[in-house]
Protein backbone atom coordinates (compact mmCIF):
# COMPACT_ATOMS: atom_id res chain seq x y z
CA UNK A 1 0.00 0.00 0.00
CA UNK A 2 1.26 3.54 -0.78
CA UNK A 3 2.54 5.49 2.21
CA UNK A 4 1.66 9.06 3.15
CA UNK A 5 4.38 11.47 2.09
CA UNK A 6 5.15 15.16 2.48
CA UNK A 7 2.79 17.26 0.33
CA UNK A 8 -0.10 14.77 0.42
CA UNK A 9 -3.51 15.92 1.53
CA UNK A 10 -4.82 14.02 4.55
CA UNK A 11 -8.15 14.07 6.37
CA UNK A 12 -7.45 13.90 10.10
CA UNK A 13 -10.69 12.37 11.38
CA UNK A 14 -11.77 12.43 15.04
CA UNK A 15 -15.55 12.32 14.61
CA UNK A 16 -18.18 13.51 12.14
CA UNK A 17 -18.05 17.11 13.36
CA UNK A 18 -14.32 17.24 14.14
CA UNK A 19 -12.23 16.50 11.05
CA UNK A 20 -9.52 18.52 9.38
CA UNK A 21 -8.26 18.44 5.79
CA UNK A 22 -4.58 19.42 5.62
CA UNK A 23 -1.55 19.29 3.37
CA UNK A 24 1.08 17.31 5.24
CA UNK A 25 4.42 18.96 6.06
CA UNK A 26 7.28 17.55 8.16
CA UNK A 27 7.40 20.50 10.55
CA UNK A 28 3.68 21.24 10.61
CA UNK A 29 1.42 20.58 13.57
CA UNK A 30 -2.17 21.39 14.43
CA UNK A 31 -3.41 22.42 17.88
CA UNK A 32 -6.96 21.37 18.73
CA UNK A 33 -9.15 20.59 21.74
CA UNK A 34 -8.11 16.93 21.45
CA UNK A 35 -4.42 17.80 21.57
CA UNK A 36 -1.57 18.40 19.14
CA UNK A 37 -1.63 16.60 15.80
CA UNK A 38 1.90 16.35 14.42
CA UNK A 39 2.05 15.91 10.66
CA UNK A 40 5.37 14.11 10.95
CA UNK A 41 3.57 11.29 12.78
CA UNK A 42 1.47 10.65 9.68
CA UNK A 43 4.32 10.62 7.15
CA UNK A 44 5.30 7.08 6.22
CA UNK A 45 2.06 5.53 7.50
CA UNK A 46 -0.73 3.98 5.43
CA UNK A 47 -4.04 5.76 4.95
CA UNK A 48 -6.46 4.45 7.54
CA UNK A 49 -3.84 4.36 10.31
CA UNK A 50 -4.48 5.88 13.73
CA UNK A 51 -2.50 8.58 15.51
CA UNK A 52 -2.48 9.40 19.22
CA UNK A 53 -2.32 13.04 20.35
CA UNK A 54 -0.54 14.33 23.44
CA UNK A 55 -3.94 14.20 25.23
CA UNK A 56 -4.32 10.47 24.49
CA UNK A 57 -7.02 11.12 21.90
CA UNK A 58 -6.85 9.28 18.61
CA UNK A 59 -7.46 10.48 15.07
CA UNK A 60 -7.59 8.43 11.88
CA UNK A 61 -5.56 9.58 8.88
CA UNK A 62 -7.81 9.15 5.87
CA UNK A 63 -7.36 9.65 2.14
CA UNK A 64 -9.69 12.54 1.20
CA UNK A 65 -12.61 11.77 -1.10
CA UNK A 66 -14.19 14.24 -3.51
CA UNK A 67 -16.89 14.72 -0.86
CA UNK A 68 -14.22 15.72 1.66
CA UNK A 69 -12.61 18.20 -0.72
CA UNK A 70 -15.97 19.78 -1.56
CA UNK A 71 -17.16 20.08 2.04
CA UNK A 72 -13.84 21.59 3.13
CA UNK A 73 -13.24 23.83 0.13
CA UNK A 74 -12.95 27.61 0.25
CA UNK A 75 -16.26 29.28 -0.56
CA UNK A 76 -16.39 32.38 -2.69
CA UNK A 77 -20.08 31.78 -3.42
CA UNK A 78 -22.81 29.37 -2.32
CA UNK A 79 -21.75 25.87 -3.36
CA UNK A 80 -23.69 23.00 -4.87
CA UNK A 81 -23.69 20.30 -2.16
CA UNK A 82 -22.85 16.60 -2.60
CA UNK A 83 -26.46 15.68 -1.85
CA UNK A 84 -27.32 16.99 -5.33
CA UNK A 85 -24.32 15.46 -7.13
CA UNK A 86 -25.64 11.91 -7.20
CA UNK A 87 -28.99 12.83 -8.71
CA UNK A 88 -27.38 15.01 -11.36
CA UNK A 89 -25.02 12.17 -12.30
CA UNK A 90 -27.77 9.54 -12.39
CA UNK A 91 -30.33 11.69 -14.21
CA UNK A 92 -27.92 12.88 -16.92
CA UNK A 93 -25.83 9.71 -17.22
CA UNK A 94 -22.65 11.62 -16.34
CA UNK A 95 -19.71 9.35 -17.18
CA UNK A 96 -16.09 9.18 -18.14
CA UNK A 97 -15.17 10.56 -21.56
CA UNK A 98 -17.95 13.15 -21.75
CA UNK A 99 -17.65 16.81 -22.70
CA UNK A 100 -19.22 19.08 -20.08
CA UNK A 101 -19.86 22.83 -20.21
CA UNK A 102 -20.48 24.82 -17.06
CA UNK A 103 -21.84 28.39 -17.21
CA UNK A 104 -21.12 29.95 -13.82
CA UNK A 105 -18.11 28.36 -12.15
CA UNK A 106 -18.70 29.66 -8.64
CA UNK A 107 -16.47 28.04 -6.02
CA UNK A 108 -16.01 24.95 -8.17
CA UNK A 109 -17.77 22.32 -6.06
CA UNK A 110 -19.84 20.84 -8.89
CA UNK A 111 -16.92 21.42 -11.28
CA UNK A 112 -14.71 19.29 -9.04
CA UNK A 113 -17.25 16.47 -8.89
CA UNK A 114 -17.89 16.42 -12.64
CA UNK A 115 -14.16 16.47 -13.40
CA UNK A 116 -13.65 13.46 -11.12
CA UNK A 117 -16.21 11.52 -13.18
CA UNK A 118 -15.23 12.48 -16.76
CA UNK A 119 -11.52 12.11 -15.82
CA UNK A 120 -8.75 11.92 -18.41
CA UNK A 121 -10.95 10.76 -21.30
CA UNK A 122 -13.35 13.69 -20.96
CA UNK A 123 -13.18 17.36 -20.07
CA UNK A 124 -15.05 20.12 -18.24
CA UNK A 125 -15.12 23.62 -19.75
CA UNK A 126 -16.25 26.19 -17.21
CA UNK A 127 -17.02 29.87 -17.80
CA UNK A 128 -17.52 32.78 -15.40
CA UNK A 129 -17.30 36.57 -15.47
CA UNK A 130 -15.72 37.06 -12.02
CA UNK A 131 -11.96 36.54 -12.04
CA UNK A 132 -11.74 36.54 -8.22
CA UNK A 133 -14.29 33.75 -7.95
CA UNK A 134 -12.49 31.79 -10.65
CA UNK A 135 -9.21 32.11 -8.77
CA UNK A 136 -10.87 30.47 -5.76
CA UNK A 137 -12.32 27.71 -7.97
CA UNK A 138 -8.91 27.10 -9.53
CA UNK A 139 -7.32 26.65 -6.10
CA UNK A 140 -10.09 24.26 -5.03
CA UNK A 141 -9.72 22.20 -8.21
CA UNK A 142 -5.95 22.08 -7.84
CA UNK A 143 -6.25 20.98 -4.22
CA UNK A 144 -8.52 18.10 -5.21
CA UNK A 145 -6.22 17.10 -8.09
CA UNK A 146 -8.90 17.82 -10.71
CA UNK A 147 -7.50 20.92 -12.44
CA UNK A 148 -5.94 18.86 -15.25
CA UNK A 149 -9.43 17.83 -16.39
CA UNK A 150 -10.83 21.37 -16.42
CA UNK A 151 -10.45 24.46 -18.61
CA UNK A 152 -11.43 27.70 -16.86
CA UNK A 153 -12.20 30.74 -18.99
CA UNK A 154 -13.37 34.22 -18.07
CA UNK A 155 -16.11 34.93 -20.60
CA UNK A 156 -19.70 36.17 -20.58
CA UNK A 157 -21.54 33.68 -22.77
CA UNK A 158 -24.65 35.88 -22.72
CA UNK A 159 -22.79 38.30 -24.99
CA UNK A 160 -20.86 35.75 -27.05
CA UNK A 161 -21.63 35.80 -30.78
CA UNK A 162 -19.99 32.44 -31.37
CA UNK A 163 -20.16 29.59 -28.90
CA UNK A 164 -16.74 28.31 -27.74
CA UNK A 165 -17.86 24.66 -27.43
CA UNK A 166 -20.00 22.38 -29.54
CA UNK A 167 -21.38 18.83 -29.21
CA UNK A 168 -21.37 18.91 -25.41
CA UNK A 169 -23.07 16.06 -23.57
CA UNK A 170 -24.20 18.24 -20.66
CA UNK A 171 -24.45 21.98 -20.03
CA UNK A 172 -24.72 23.10 -16.40
CA UNK A 173 -26.03 26.59 -15.64
CA UNK A 174 -25.43 28.17 -12.23
CA UNK A 175 -26.64 31.75 -12.71
CA UNK A 176 -29.36 33.89 -11.17
CA UNK A 177 -31.09 34.10 -14.57
CA UNK A 178 -30.46 30.72 -16.25
CA UNK A 179 -33.17 31.31 -18.89
CA UNK A 180 -30.99 34.05 -20.40
CA UNK A 181 -28.40 31.52 -21.60
CA UNK A 182 -30.68 28.67 -22.71
CA UNK A 183 -30.25 29.59 -26.41
CA UNK A 184 -26.47 29.47 -25.93
CA UNK A 185 -26.71 26.19 -24.04
CA UNK A 186 -28.79 24.72 -26.86
CA UNK A 187 -26.19 25.68 -29.47
CA UNK A 188 -23.45 23.92 -27.51
CA UNK A 189 -25.39 20.70 -26.82
CA UNK A 190 -25.70 17.51 -28.80
CA UNK A 191 -29.20 16.41 -29.74
CA UNK A 192 -30.78 14.77 -26.66
CA UNK A 193 -28.06 16.36 -24.50
CA UNK A 194 -28.90 17.54 -21.00
CA UNK A 195 -29.07 21.01 -19.51
CA UNK A 196 -28.92 21.25 -15.71
CA UNK A 197 -29.80 24.49 -13.93
CA UNK A 198 -29.17 25.33 -10.28
CA UNK A 199 -32.10 27.40 -8.96
CA UNK A 200 -32.18 28.69 -5.36
CA UNK A 201 -35.82 29.87 -5.59
CA UNK A 202 -39.11 28.55 -6.96
CA UNK A 203 -39.65 31.80 -8.86
CA UNK A 204 -36.54 31.00 -10.90
CA UNK A 205 -37.74 27.44 -11.38
CA UNK A 206 -41.11 28.57 -12.73
CA UNK A 207 -39.64 31.09 -15.15
CA UNK A 208 -37.06 28.55 -16.32
CA UNK A 209 -39.66 25.86 -17.03
CA UNK A 210 -41.44 28.24 -19.42
CA UNK A 211 -38.11 29.05 -21.09
CA UNK A 212 -37.36 25.34 -21.54
CA UNK A 213 -40.41 24.90 -23.75
CA UNK A 214 -39.70 28.13 -25.66
CA UNK A 215 -36.19 26.88 -26.45
CA UNK A 216 -37.19 23.35 -27.50
CA UNK A 217 -36.23 21.37 -24.42
CA UNK A 218 -38.26 18.43 -23.15
CA UNK A 219 -38.10 15.66 -20.51
CA UNK A 220 -38.24 18.45 -17.92
CA UNK A 221 -37.52 17.42 -14.35
CA UNK A 222 -37.61 19.80 -11.35
CA UNK A 223 -36.55 18.44 -7.97
CA UNK A 224 -35.33 19.28 -4.47
CA UNK A 225 -33.08 16.97 -2.46
CA UNK A 226 -32.91 16.94 1.32
CA UNK A 227 -30.85 14.46 3.33
CA UNK A 228 -31.93 13.40 6.81
CA UNK A 229 -28.99 12.08 8.77
CA UNK A 230 -29.52 9.36 11.36
CA UNK A 231 -27.43 9.07 14.52
CA UNK A 232 -27.25 5.30 14.86
CA UNK A 233 -26.24 4.28 18.38
CA UNK A 234 -27.15 1.18 20.34
CA UNK A 235 -30.40 1.68 22.19
CA UNK A 236 -30.83 5.34 21.26
CA UNK A 237 -30.87 5.72 17.48
CA UNK A 238 -32.66 8.86 16.29
CA UNK A 239 -32.56 11.42 13.51
CA UNK A 240 -29.86 14.04 13.80
CA UNK A 241 -30.76 17.58 14.84
CA UNK A 242 -28.00 18.79 12.53
CA UNK A 243 -28.28 18.61 8.81
CA UNK A 244 -28.41 20.43 5.50
CA UNK A 245 -31.94 21.41 4.54
CA UNK A 246 -32.89 23.36 1.45
CA UNK A 247 -29.93 24.58 -0.57
CA UNK A 248 -31.23 24.65 -4.13
CA UNK A 249 -33.69 23.28 -6.65
CA UNK A 250 -32.51 21.36 -9.70
CA UNK A 251 -34.06 21.84 -13.13
CA UNK A 252 -33.04 19.29 -15.77
CA UNK A 253 -34.18 19.04 -19.38
CA UNK A 254 -33.05 17.61 -22.73
CA UNK A 255 -32.47 19.17 -26.12
CA UNK A 256 -35.05 18.00 -28.65
CA UNK A 257 -36.34 19.19 -32.03
CA UNK A 258 -39.97 20.29 -32.09
CA UNK A 259 -40.05 20.23 -35.90
CA UNK A 260 -42.14 23.39 -36.01
CA UNK A 261 -42.48 23.38 -39.83
CA UNK A 262 -44.21 19.99 -39.78
CA UNK A 263 -46.41 21.12 -36.88
CA UNK A 264 -47.49 24.24 -38.78
CA UNK A 265 -48.38 22.15 -41.87
CA UNK A 266 -50.53 19.82 -39.75
CA UNK A 267 -52.31 22.78 -38.15
CA UNK A 268 -53.08 24.34 -41.53
CA UNK A 269 -54.26 20.98 -42.89
CA UNK A 270 -56.61 20.53 -39.90
CA UNK A 271 -57.93 24.08 -40.35
CA UNK A 272 -58.99 23.20 -43.88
Amino acid sequence: MPKIKTGDYVLFFYNDSKKWLMKVGKKEQFHSHIGIIKHADAIGKEFGSRLITNKDKYVYILKPSIHDYVMKMQHGTQIVYPKDFGYIAARTGLQTGQKIVEIGTGSGSLTTFMASIVSSRGHVYTFDVDSKVMDIAKKNLEKAGMLKYVTLKRQDLKKAKKMPIKDADIVVIDLGDPWEVLPQARKMLKGSGFVVAICPTMNQLEKLSIAFAANEFSDIDCTEHIIRNIEAREGKTRHSFRGIGHTTYLAIARKVFFDKKTTRKKVKKNEK
